[in-house]
C-alpha cells in the first residue's frame, strides 16, 4: 500500500483531518521563506493535538529543513519530538551520519540536462537515508511549487529505491502518479489547499484516491 505524506501542515485541526482520513506522515516545514513555515510554538501544537489522538505513534511527524546545519536540525527534532527529518535544499549526503534520527533525501528533477540527476540518486542513496523524495525543479524554489515532477525519472528511481513522489500532485491525479511511478508514498502540500490554506475535503479526496489507487497498483518498495 502506498503511503500517504500531508506536508505543510500548520493548523491541529488540519493534523486530526490527515489522520483521521487515514494519512501516514504530517510534514512541518521549518523553512522561514516558505508561506508554511512553522515556529517551534506551532509545531509543539501540531503534535500534541496528533499524539492526543495517536499515542502510540502510528503518524510519523516530519521536519522540513533547507540547508540547515546537522545541530539545529537535531534541536528542533528534539524540541517538537520528530520522527523525521526531510532535508530539502543542497545538502551533502554526509550530512546524514550527523543526524540523530531517520532522514529523507529530496531531489528535484526536470530530465532537462541542467543538473545530474542520476549522480545526485547515487550520491544519496549511498548514504542510505529512509527514502527519496522526487520533486519538480524550479529554479530558486524548495518544493511546494505544484510543479508536477518528471514521473519517467522517479519510476526509474522507485524501480531502486523507496521514492516519496511529490510535485504536482492533487486528488485529481494520485491516482495516475501511483499507477505510473509505483512509489513507496507519495506527498502534497498545495493541491490539498484552496486559497493557500489546507482543505479538510481536499485532503480526505488526496488520501481517498491514494488509497484507492494503491490497492490496485502496488508499490515497487
Amino acid at each position: 500500500m502506498t503511503l500517504v505524506k500531508i506536508c505543510g501542515i500548520r493548523e491541529p485541526e488540519h493534523a486530526l483531518v490527515a489522520i483521521d482520513a487515514g494519512a501516514d506522515f504530517l510534514g512541518l516545514v521549518f523553512y522561514p521563506p516558505s508561506s508554511r513555515y512553522v515556529t517551534l510554538e506551532q509545531a509543539r501544537a501540531v503534535r500534541e493535538a496528533v499524539r492526543g489522538v495517536d499515542p502510540e505513534g502510528r503518524v510519523r511527524l516530519v521536519g522540513l529543513f533547507v540547508n540547515e546545519s546537522a545541530a539545529h536540525m537535531n534541536a528542533v527534532g528534539d524540541e517538537v519530538g520528530l520522527d523525521l527529518i526531510q532535508l530539502s535544499g543542497d545538502e551533502p549526503a554526509s550530512v546524514f551520519a550527523e543526524l540523530s534520527r531517520p532522514a529523507i533525501a529530496s531531489i528535484r528533477v526536470d530530465s532537462s540536462g541542467k543538473s545530474d540527476e542520476e549522480a545526485r540518486f547515487r550520491e544519496l542513496t549511498a548514504a542510505r537515508p529512509f527514502a527519496i523524495h522526487v520533486d519538480a525543479h524550479v529554479p530558486g524554489m524548495y518544493g511546494g511549487t505544484g510543479t508536477v515532477a518528471d514521473w519517467f525519472v522517479a519510476t526509474d528511481f522507485a524501480l531502486r529505491y523507496p521514492v516519496i513522489l511529490a510535485g504536482g500532485l492533487k486528488p485529481e491525479n494520485v491516482a495516475d502518479g501511483i499507477r505510473r511511478v509505483k512509489p513507496f508514498a507519495v506527498d502534497v502540500s498545495s493541491g490539498v489547499e484552496t486559497d493557500g490554506v489546507k482543505d479538510p475535503a481536499r485532503i480526505r479526496a488526496f488520501i481517498a484516491a491514494a488509497r484507492n489507487a494503491s490497492s490496485i497498483a502496488q508499490p515497487a518498495h
